[in-house]
């Protein structure tokens, strides 16, 4: 139960950071607002790109629109290449945020019950989570805290994250790119390749 508490309350904190907030970030971060800020870092836009995604763990940063500018500026490899980092660096960050909760302040935050439950949940079906929230809002950002608070094997925490990453990434860097709009068909994509790549990436056995 507490564990669920955990979790409903960092997702409300990233909820209420969009509400009161992410409608002025909406606004300047349009697909050509966010062209515009970027390029504005000369040639450290992909640094800045990066920096952005990263940033999304505690500021409302439309994340698949700074994707998909690092396309429009640096083309789909780049690009994709930048904002796959950045989903990546973002989420390896709230892992450490996490993690910096001591195990012994993390059990009882969330008592010796729930913390095992949450090791496990993450030991087995942490990977799947962690890989198809990169293209959702909110979920990346609590379920990464969650796995590090719990300690998810970092080394399955990495592929995981790689997994959703990279194809989000380059997904909406190849629709900057091509100036295009995402279609339905994208977010679609963007949940079946990072579960895909998860499925084989279990045969490794990461721990």
């Amino acid at each position: 139960m507490r564990l669920l508490l955990w979790f409903i309350a960092l997702s409300a904190g990233v909820l209420g950071t969009w509400l009161l907030w992410g409608g002025g970030w909406e606004e300047r971060f349009t697909l050509q607002g966010a062209v515009g800020w970027l390029e504005g870092a000369g040639p450290w836009a992909w640094a800045a790109g990066i920096g952005l995604l990263a940033a999304d763990l505690l500021l409302p940063v439309p994340g698949t629109v700074v994707m998909s500018a690092l396309g429009f500026l640096y083309g789909t490899g780049w690009g994709g290449l930048a904002a796959a980092a950045g989903s990546m660096v973002g989420g390896l960050c709230g892992y450490g945020v996490g993690r910096l909760i001591g195990e012994k302040a993390a059990r009882k935050l969330l008592g010796d019950l729930d913390f095992e439950k949450g090791r496990l949940l993450f030991a087995r079906g942490g990977g799947w989570m962690v890989a198809l929230s990169r293209a959702l809002p909110i979920l990346p950002e609590a379920l990464s805290c969650t796995a590090g608070l719990v300690r998810m094997p970092f080394g399955r925490f990495v592929v995981a994250l790689a997994c959703g990453s990279l194809p989000v990434g380059f997904l909406f860097a190849w629709i900057g790119a091509a100036g295009r709009a995402a279609p339905g068909w994208a977010v679609a994509f963007s949940l079946l390749v990072p579960a895909a790549l998860w499925a084989a990436a279990r045969r490794w056995r990461v721990n």
